[in-house]
């Protein structure tokens, strides 16, 4: 008689096993629906452009309000590419590279996804009216439908699509900007400008790579005929070269200092040595090389860009505030930033944590 409910819990354990796993790889392809990969990109930029975009002149560093824009934009983000994915799902079948992705599969049922990225779509845009500002929520809300909207369907019908697509590609340091100060001026228009030209190169290289993917599947991203490779050539070229004078604008501006100055141009004279290896050679191997640079190119010049952030100093006077040089700030933001972290009830989670890496071989 003792052995029966032991036996009964080894068949119930059992039987439980498989629940489990199909449930681990539900969770897993809903996670893969959020493209976590370009995720990432997006969350280094909006952090980028909430740093750049807070006004130094303030007592403290709004950690919570960065850690707000960030999340609202990263829950939009999701939503629009599990959106992308339910409208494309049948064309991606029929692409080696997104052939295995859970509604291409089949894995997924396609309501399912539908409504978990609206959840996520609406969400974020909720999340960010209500705890950040309206300006971050608008911006977000314009990416989503522009992205889904225009650039989606257009992906079939003209190689245009790029061009169309990079105007909402380029808004998550704006919506970091706005949410970090409710307006937007000519510095935060100076990083959609190098979002903006950044991604035709980018995005050349992946559609020159996977050319017979795109045409299997009746995508026009690339123009038919002897005009395609020219296309590539001007497309990936020209933005690259762009991105020069685009990237040093920061220091005429007066956001940015000749350290940041030096290495923009390294970067920049580099990614285009890249761009002019694909426009020469025409090859895979060129185009992936120019690939794994452009997703190196972008973070690295964010981080040169917050690190190298000037701003009044302010000292305290009888009078009030006197401003009397720039200097860098960050390790001004550091030291209000830590006290924040400090108070908050799960600061202690954060301990644990380590630094992530971009994979080389993100790709939208």
């Amino acid at each position: 008689m003792a052995a029966t409910p032991r036996v009964a819990t080894t068949v119930s354990a059992r039987g439980a096993q498989p629940i489990l796993r199909v449930r681990t790889w539900a969770l897993a392809d809903y996670w893969m629906l959020t493209k976590p990969r370009v995720n990432l990109l997006i969350v280094v930029a909006t952090g980028a452009g909430f740093y750049l975009g807070w006004p130094t002149y303030a007592h403290a560093f709004p950690v919570m309000r960065l850690v707000h824009t960030v999340l609202g934009t990263l829950l939009l983000a999701s939503g629009a590419a599990t959106l992308n994915q339910v409208l494309e799902r049948r064309f991606d079948a029929q692409m080696r590279r997104t052939a295995r992705r859970p509604l291409a599969a089949g894995r997924l049922h396609p309501a399912a996804a539908l409504r978990f990225g609206v959840v996520l779509t609406l969400g974020g845009a909720v999340y960010l009216a209500a705890a950040v500002n309206t300006l971050a929520s608008v911006l977000g809300i314009f990416t989503a439908a522009s992205y889904l909207g225009v650039y989606t369907p257009l992906k079939r019908k003209t190689p245009l699509c790029t061009l169309l697509g990079a105007f909402s590609g380029a808004m998550p340091p704006l919506i970091g900007w706005a949410g970090a100060s409710g307006r937007l001026g000519a510095e935060a228009w100076t990083l959609y400008a190098i979002l903006f030209a950044w991604q035709f190169p980018h995005f050349m290289a992946i559609a020159w790579m996977y050319r017979e993917d795109y045409q299997r599947a009746g995508y026009l991203v690339l123009p038919a005929g002897a005009g395609r490779e020219r296309f590539v050539v001007w497309q990936s070229l020209l933005p690259a070269v762009a991105l020069i004078p685009l990237s040093l604008t920061p220091t005429f501006l007066g956001a940015a200092g000749r350290a940041y100055l030096v290495g923009a141009f390294v970067l920049s004279a580099g990614f285009v040595w890249f761009a002019a290896q694909l426009a020469v050679r025409r090859s895979n191997a060129s185009a992936r090389r120019l690939l794994l640079a452009s997703i190196s190119y972008l973070p690295a010049l964010l981080v040169l860009l917050v690190i190298g952030k000037t701003a009044p100093a302010i000292e305290a006077s009888p009078r009030g505030l006197g401003v009397h040089e720039r200097a860098p700030i960050l390790g001004r933001v550091a030291d209000t930033a830590a006290p924040a972290l400090s108070r908050a009830p799960y600061a202690s989670s954060f301990e644990h944590l380590e630094p992530g890496m971009l994979d080389a071989s993100w790709s939208p």
